[in-house]
């Protein structure tokens, strides 16, 4: 089946420029075909998994991806499908930050010998002779056009800064030049990019009378609204110092029940009829397609010992037997608990909240339970006897867990 096909039936296809000669390019030539990533933060998170999951496919089908780094363009912020300017960082910091995503990247795309390539924009960008892009590229632009793309459009009554402009033409240098070293024919990205990358393949079309297509993907919420990979408690991150391989398995495993096989399709490679089957479980049913989803995803990002441990650590939590080595946990002394710690104190110490103030406001609305009990006492004293076998699970709402253990 055309890798087109696959996407499409998977769900990962919003827009195609020039479907069917796209069509025919991919089943006749492996091509190179490049996604971009702002390195805006020092590891990559749930709402990168799509064009990730996207690259591949692509890539089993005997494509060669380009992971392009916005080191270049990060320096000036992107405004698709933005209200606000992207807080500009520094070279040092947009450096780090590239240098953190190719392990991460490596779970999912084989980069060995070249089957992969990773590059970064600011080795051309930084260097641009202003005046010598502005004669090549920018004489190749209609601002009268560009004012009617949608993220500029977006843009206007808040106002939109020149630096912002640019970006349209950065994108597109970018397409550019990769198709001119690389001989890259295609760009993926999000479907607010629509409209820079036709900026680009008309650029290529116009300076080296090529063809070059464009794929987007759609900008995924869950059910209930959100943003994939947003939760109460921020981003959820594929570096497991920042999200545990746990706590990464409990996002999966907690999601909506209308989103299961969306998210089956889109996240794992289990054959479709597969992913069809599991979802049409209902009621209590459904869990196993939602633990089978949140073990496939974990054993992607963080391999296959880290999900056989999450999934362990969930099956204790729930009174199934499972290890519990892998449960969230920190360690209190027992000189810390001997004349009994408050509630608050237990609930702040274990890292579930900020503040005092936060774990008031939640135990008063019956949001923390202790061993399985609901505490709404806020002067609720722990002592060392509720430390079965020397610890205690505390839970902050539905799906929020710690262990504290004494030491």
């Amino acid at each position: 089946m055309s890798v087109l096909k696959v996407l499409e039936e998977r769900g990962f296809i919003k827009q195609t420029t020039h479907q069917e000669p796209l069509y025919e390019m991919l089943e006749k030539e492996k091509v190179t075909f490049y996604v971009g990533f702002d390195p805006t933060a020092d590891s990559l998170h749930v709402g990168h998994m799509l064009p990730v999951m996207a690259m591949a496919h692509m890539q089993r089908a005997g494509h060669r991806p380009i992971a392009i780094l916005g080191g270049g363009t990060a320096m000036i912020g992107d405004p698709s499908g933005k209200t606000d300017m992207r807080k500009m960082l520094t070279q040092e910091q947009i450096d780090y930050n590239a240098s953190r995503f190719k392990a991460q990247l490596s779970r999912f795309i084989n980069f060995d010998n070249d089957q992969a390539l990773m590059v970064n924009n600011g080795d051309w960008l930084r260097g641009l002779n202003y005046i010598e892009f502005l004669r090549e590229i920018g004489s190749q632009f209609s601002v009268n056009r560009m004012l009617t793309a949608e993220c500029f459009k977006s843009r206007m009554e808040r106002g939109l800064s020149f630096i912002e402009f640019n970006y349209m033409l950065l994108q597109s240098y970018d397409f550019l030049v990769l198709y001119r070293k690389y001989g890259c024919k295609l760009q993926m990205g999000g479907d607010d990019q629509w409209s820079n990358i036709l900026a680009g393949a008309d650029l290529i079309r116009r300076l080296e009378g090529g063809e070059a297509f464009g794929i987007t993907f759609p900008l995924l919420t869950t059910s209930a609204g959100k943003k994939m990979g947003k939760t109460e408690a921020g981003a959820v991150w594929l570096d497991p110092e920042k999200t545990t391989p746990y706590e990464f398995y409990q996002y999966w495993r907690n999601v909506d029940d209308r989103d299961v096989e969306r998210f089956l399709a889109l996240y794992t490679f289990l054959p479709l009829d597969e992913v069809r089957r599991l979802g049409q479980l209902k009621d209590k049913e459904i869990n196993e397609a939602k633990r089978i989803l949140a073990y496939e995803v974990t054993k992607l990002t963080h391999g296959e010992e880290a999900a056989k441990n999450a999934q362990e650590a969930a099956r204790a939590l729930f009174n199934r037997g499972g290890d519990e080595s892998s449960i969230p946990s920190v360690e209190l002394s027992y000189e810390q608990v001997a004349s009994g710690i408050s509630i608050i104190d237990l609930v702040v110490a274990a890292k579930l909240v900020d503040s005092k103030s936060e774990a008031r406001r939640l135990v008063a609305q019956g949001g923390i339970t202790l061993n399985e009990q609901r505490i709404t006492d806020s002067n609720h004293q722990v002592i060392t006897a509720d430390f079965k076998e020397g610890k205690v699970i505390i839970k902050k709402g539905k799906k929020q867990y710690q262990m504290v253990k004494l030491v």
